[in-house]
């Protein structure tokens, strides 16, 4: 009985001492420390407890020091891939100057992008062609108009041999050239990017929000970057001038490869500019599908070396010149469907003073510009399909090569005018 009661919770055993002389009873010091002795006595021992506690703490330390060094880690490579890009401050200068002489934007929350494949010689580029001293052409020039739901996106080729007015601009050393109705691609030549977008939106009447110019080295790291894209050849290619030398068939072209796919003139096809545009239209349809399929937009991991690549070659006007500029922009492009994000050439036909050269087809060509201002839909479809429509049409709307079938050619109007064209989930063996 008396063990038990010494068990018991609330009343541990006390031993015998003398009454407090203050109080008449036990110590209270005493009992506090017998009351405590009893309580620990009935707890776990502390020996295993203290290495846990000193693991967790060492756990969280070694986590805190991960989270900075990643920190740290991520904070560097946006520095890097932020620094790539190079701000182009002059051709925002000369535009702002003649902003009074610029079209006013119409469709709010549309972007309208002129992308320009830099043809320049010098340097590292040097390898594809005469080196002219570092003079730069535009070689490739899309106008890219994103719908303002960014539910689809259309890429407009303009023909570098297309005649167009090129207004008075100024030259690198600051002189004025003079106001000229000569090769559209002259105009980057003389003025830069500011005189090649002042052409395009007199010439359209679009307002370009943004530019973006990349050269021959940048287009070949993002091909890699995607560790290729796919196309069909019809015959095998072998051209010394583009270095390049193809089988026929389905294959996966490395950055060397598309470079000299995409510039290939005499080599493929029948060897004019018009196939040539085509055959750029589908590989960067290609590109895209290849980005989107394979989840590059979404994986930080395969997301970075394309990055890398793009950033290093990329020149911008002040708009575009971040990173988080640029990947607002990707992420709101990167749930436009693959087959609304469609590629045309504006229509145009032989030059009637210079069948080397290309004149615009109207009023289908103003048309084109009408919707891209006013952000309306337009659709593409192959060639063969508009050329066959055209053909039960007695030719009414294609007879001079402008791809576009005319509201006369069918009794059933379609919502949208059609031209001839591909978009990005097009099968690159496909007709």
């Amino acid at each position: 009985m008396d063990a038990d009661v010494s068990d018991s919770p609330g009343t541990p055993a006390e031993p015998d001492r003398p009454d407090d002389p203050a109080g008449g009873g036990p110590e209270d010091g005493a009992r506090d420390t017998s009351a405590a002795a009893g309580t620990w006595d009935r707890r776990p021992e502390r020996g295993p407890a203290a290495p846990r506690r000193r693991w967790i703490r060492w756990t969280a330390l070694g986590a805190s020091f991960l989270v900075l060094v990643a920190a740290g880690a991520g904070w560097w490579l946006y520095k890097k891939l932020d620094g790539n890009i190079t701000t182009d401050t002059s051709a925002a200068a000369e535009l702002k100057a003649y902003e009074k002489e610029r079209p006013l934007p119409i469709a709010r929350d549309a972007q309208n992008i002129l992308l320009i494949g830099s043809d320049t010689r010098s340097g590292d580029n040097s390898a594809y062609g005469r080196d002219d001293g570092g003079s730069q052409r535009s070689d490739t020039t899309i106008l890219l108009h994103l719908a303002a739901d960014r539910e689809s996106a259309t890429a407009v080729s303009l023909p570098r041999d297309l005649m167009a007015e090129i207004p008075s601009c100024h030259t690198a050393d600051g002189k004025a050239t003079r106001e000229q109705f000569a090769q559209f691609n002259s105009a980057f030549e003389l003025g830069g990017t500011a005189c090649t977008i002042r052409t395009v939106e007199k010439m359209t009447g679009v307002r370009v929000d943004h530019h973006m110019v990349i050269d021959f080295n940048g287009f070949k790291d993002m091909v890699d970057a995607v560790d290729g894209v796919e196309v069909c050849l019809k015959e095998p290619v072998d051209d010394a001038d583009a270095h390049l030398e193809l089988p026929a068939g389905r294959q996966e072209l490395d950055g060397e490869e598309a470079l000299g796919y995409v510039r290939a003139r005499k080599s493929i096809g029948n060897g004019s500019d018009t196939e040539r545009m085509d055959r750029q239209q589908k590989f960067l349809g290609a590109l895209v599908n290849k980005m989107q399929s394979n989840g590059v937009l979404l994986n930080p991991t395969r997301l970075y070396p394309v990055l890398d690549a793009a950033t290093k070659s990329l020149t911008t006007d002040p708009g575009l010149d971040s990173l988080r500029d640029l990947y607002d922009l990707v992420r709101g492009m990167r749930n436009v469907p693959t087959e609304k994000v469609q590629f045309l050439t504006v229509p145009r036909k032989a030059y009637h003073a210079n069948p080397n050269r290309d004149e615009l087809v109207q009023p289908d060509a103003d048309r084109l510009f009408t919707r891209l201002r006013e952000d309306e839909p337009v659709a593409v479809v192959p060639a063969g399909e508009i050329n066959s429509k055209d053909s039960q049409a007695d030719h009414s709307s294609d007879k001079d090569g402008s791809g576009q079938k005319s509201a006369d050619s069918d009794a059933s109007p379609t919502p949208a005018p059609t031209y001839s064209g591909s978009n990005a989930a097009d099968d690159p063996c496909g007709s």
